[in-house]
């Protein structure tokens, strides 16, 4: 196995290690503190064509691989995680459409979204169906060339960006009297569909989470997206992507962790020693760069054979849930590593430890990536 990167992959790595390290990082304290939308950085990740790595030159994209692309999403996660957040939502987005979008349907959304000039959101869970996200309410009606929407959609992130355009829900539907989930397409501005409350959230508070509304809500025939009945199955596959996307990101905040872990511990003295010294600190440090570069090569495992296309279904599950679970007990090692001061805003650690326990629940509990792992054994 050759465990190389490619000069391409190692470029966009470089590229964007250096972005995120002399734009995004000095950036981070104050925007999560305001809550300020972080417009200019998201612009210019659209510049570095982030949105389109690994998408074809002819829908907007780079024509480059998904190990290029997660690579790059951990780099930029290592300087922000609500940023490797926002790429892997809107990679979704662009996946469902790619994957399961007529050509008409990808002529029409894919180049502004893959170039980052707008941004899609992901609309799946509901207030009763969250990891039974077959238990949708959500409906849509077909009434002459137009469907009718009515339901809620809560945890829905993105839309309250200025450049949001389109979100991708799941509805269900009557054919025949066969009860189906399909998937539709909704611009943003739509009649009948409003964004309902802002969540309050413990962190990520300068990325926007919202209630969608609709009620009676009319879009074209035409955003019907992918086949009939296939919508809950369209969301999981698309997923998988996710899951090696929560999984790049969840190593780079860790590596982030290590390093900030790292640089204090050699300069924290204590009894006349860096506390690098004592064996409870080294100990540490080391059981996370251990663990940090284990879910590093799950993560670029997954993508590689997502590139080569080859089932990763197992490897997606893996890669989010070690990478995950991981990055919380990096995190929390970190904190106590800075001790008093890891409970200070000031210290980059605290931000970390408060912003990556949801890696555990999006894209799939750890639960439900436990249940997925064992079903798909043999």
């Amino acid at each position: 196995m050759d465990f190389q990167l490619t000069e391409e992959q190692k470029m966009i790595k470089e590229m964007t290690k250096k972005f995120a390290d002399d734009v995004v990082t000095p950036q981070m304290e104050e925007l999560d503190r305001t809550g300020e939308y972080a417009y200019d950085i998201i612009g210019q990740m659209a510049d570095l064509g982030m949105m389109g790595i690994a998408y074809p030159e002819e829908y907007g994209g780079s024509g480059g691989d998904w190990v290029g692309m997660m690579v790059g999403v951990e780099e930029i996660s290592r300087g922000d995680v609500t940023l490797g957040g926002l790429l892997d939502i809107v990679t979704i987005v662009n996946e469902e459409l790619h994957v399961f979008g007529t050509e008409e349907q990808k002529q029409k959304w894919l180049p502004a979204l893959v170039q980052g000039k707008e941004l899609g959101a992901f609309g799946l869970t509901e207030p009763g169906a969250g990891s039974d996200a077959g238990a949708t309410k959500t409906t849509a009606v077909l009434d002459g060339d137009e469907w009718v929407i009515n339901g809620t959609k809560q945890f829905i992130s993105l839309m309250d960006y200025d450049n949001a355009s389109i979100v991708i829900i799941t509805a269900r539907t009557r054919t025949e009297g066969k009860d189906l989930i399909n998937t539709f397409i909704v611009p943003k501005g739509t009649p009948g569909f409003v964004l309902g409350k802002k969540y309050d959230k413990m962190a990520w508070h300068h990325f926007p989470t919202n209630e969608l509304i609709f009620e009676d809500c009319r879009i074209p025939k035409s955003n019907f997206l992918g086949r009939e009945g296939g919508g809950f199955a369209q969301h999981l596959t698309v997923l998988q992507t996710g899951r090696i996307f929560i999984g790049a990101i969840s190593v780079g905040v860790a590596q982030a962790c290590l390093e900030v872990s790292l640089k204090y511990a050699k300069e924290r003295i204590q009894f006349g020693k860096p506390i690098y010294s004592f064996q409870g600190t080294s100990f540490k440090l080391a059981d996370m760069a251990m663990n940090i570069e284990l879910a590093r090569n799950m993560y670029l495992k997954a993508a590689w054979l997502k590139d080569n296309n080859m089932p990763h279904t197992l490897e997606a599950s893996y890669a989010k849930l070690f990478g995950s679970e991981m990055c919380e007990k990096v995190a929390s090692d970190a904190y106590q590593i800075h001790g008093g001061y890891g409970f200070m805003n000031e210290y980059a650690v605290s931000r970390y430890y408060k912003g990556c326990k949801i890696l555990q629940i999006v894209e799939g509990t750890s639960e439900v990536q436990r249940m997925v792992i064992c079903r798909n054994l043999k």
